[in-house]
């Protein structure tokens, strides 16, 4: 049993829970409670390491909980965390991929994910300037979703499966009349299609929007959605859309 805060192994989780470069150097990131890690059980995802507080009956190496309780993240405490190596998909994968581009805030990122996990999108594409997946604010923000929707790196807009449609406030025709166009066969998706997801105050690079194959929005009553909250929209308008 650890009783110790200065031991080794939870001096290496303090370390990928706060610095990104560390989790980049391992490849490794850390997943808190009893959900997540079961979320992690169900996608087939092995732990590298489990711990648990002692006496809860839960699987890993045991810790007192006022030791567990410093390396959490938590505000209320957590019972049990691990550490999983990071996965990434060789490319961004279709029929249904959502790319963000900017997005910096973690909390974001992970809500996209489990948006994506709800809809059943193949794949969510990282662009330049977004936060990192697993991150533990991202992790914890996806719901356990980043066990189940492959993520993978995305340089530039040509490495995006099938067709592109840049979600623009205000802009380009309404997401669900763009579904609706003949090519489309009443949305029937005649490729695989890519939705561009920008940052909610910068939105999409004026360059990227003018390289998608379209430009869409989503009519509303204000000036902007939050980044994830438009993702959720537009994937549900997409399955809506979809032949039963």
């Amino acid at each position: 049993m650890i009783t110790s805060q200065h031991n080794q192994r939870l001096k290496e989780i303090r370390k990928l829970r706060q610095r990104r470069r560390e989790r980049e150097r391992s490849a490794r990131f850390v997943a808190e409670g009893e959900d997540l890690l079961a979320a992690a059980d169900a996608a087939g995802w092995p732990a590298l390491e489990r711990f648990c507080v002692a006496g809860s009956g839960l699987p890993g190496t045991q810790i007192e909980p006022s030791v567990l309780a410093s390396i959490s993240g938590l505000a209320s405490g957590t019972r049990t965390l691990a550490v999983y190596q990071e996965r990434w998909a060789p490319e961004p994968l279709g029929p249904i991929c959502v790319y963000l581009h900017g997005l910096s805030d973690p909390g974001n990122v992970g809500a996209v994910l489990r948006s994506a996990q709800a809809f059943g999108a193949a794949c969510v594409a990282l662009g330049p300037g977004t936060a990192d997946p697993y991150s533990p604010k991202a992790v914890r923000a996806s719901m356990g979703s980043i066990f189940a929707v492959p993520v993978a790196h995305a340089a530039s807009i040509a490495e995006l499966p099938g067709e592109t449609v840049a979600l623009v406030a205000g802009a380009g025709v309404p997401l669900s009349d763009l579904m609706r166009v003949d090519h489309r066969m009443g949305g029937q998706l005649a490729s695989p299609l890519t939705l561009l997801i920008g940052a909610e105050r910068e939105g999409l690079p004026d360059a990227l929007v003018a390289a998608a194959d379209h430009a869409a929005h989503i009519p509303i009553a204000t000036h902007s959605l939050n980044a994830a909250m438009a993702a959720t929209v537009a994937l549900y308008e997409l399955t809506r859309m979809a032949p039963a």
